[in-house]
């Protein structure tokens, strides 16, 4: 994963929100921790492994539709769109979830230029997957308390180790990153 180029995309869509929303002269620091603490929750929500009381604890790896083609009917023949399933896949809600939390702690890095003194670095794994949340929020905690390169590097640790647990390959992150960043833009565009 190539991450110079995705904090200098995060840094071209942070100008356009900070110039489109009049937000030249705020601080975001704050606002950009809880946005991250809020994804982070979704993303743990679309994992579901942490819902003891529930019997459906298995990730939402998968959003379905009914096929637009042949609107999950017979058709007398096997639809190419679907191949005769009759729903065609969409999207992986847990990476989607991953990658907005993803887009804020690229933004957090972009304040002050914070990314640019983190040294190499390689994904911090938990013991379980509950464990690897709880640490990234911890270190969302720590670097909004003690905003520098050391709290920094540890989130980008624990968030790639938590990625790499939950399966994503660094190609799957980056093209999806891409793909999201590109959404933004076009939400932008259209007064999300």
């Amino acid at each position: 994963m190539n991450l110079t180029k995705l904090f200098e995309m995060q840094r071209e869509l942070d100008r356009r929100i900070v110039k489109e929303k009049g937000l030249e002269n705020e601080y975001l620091l704050p606002r950009k921790i809880l946005a991250l603490q809020v994804e982070l929750g979704e993303c743990a929500n679309e994992w579901r492994g942490f819902k003891f009381w529930s019997k459906n604890q298995k990730p939402r790896t998968e959003f379905t539709q009914p096929c637009f083609e042949c609107n999950g009917e017979d058709i007398g023949m096997e639809c190419h769109r679907c191949e005769g399933e009759g729903y065609e896949v969409k999207s992986n809600p847990l990476l989607e979830e991953y990658i907005d939390c993803l887009h804020f702690i690229l933004s957090i890095g972009l304040i002050d230029d914070l990314y640019t003194y983190i040294g190499a670095f390689d994904p911090v794994t938990s013991e379980n997957i509950t464990q690897a949340y709880n640490r990234v929020f911890m270190a969302v905690v720590d670097v909004s308390e003690d905003f520098d390169t050391y709290e920094y590097q540890m989130l980008l640790e624990f968030f790639f180790g938590l990625g790499k647990m939950l399966g994503f390959t660094w190609e799957q992150i980056e093209a999806a990153y891409i793909a999201k960043n590109e959404v933004n833009h076009n939400r932008q565009s259209t007064g999300y």
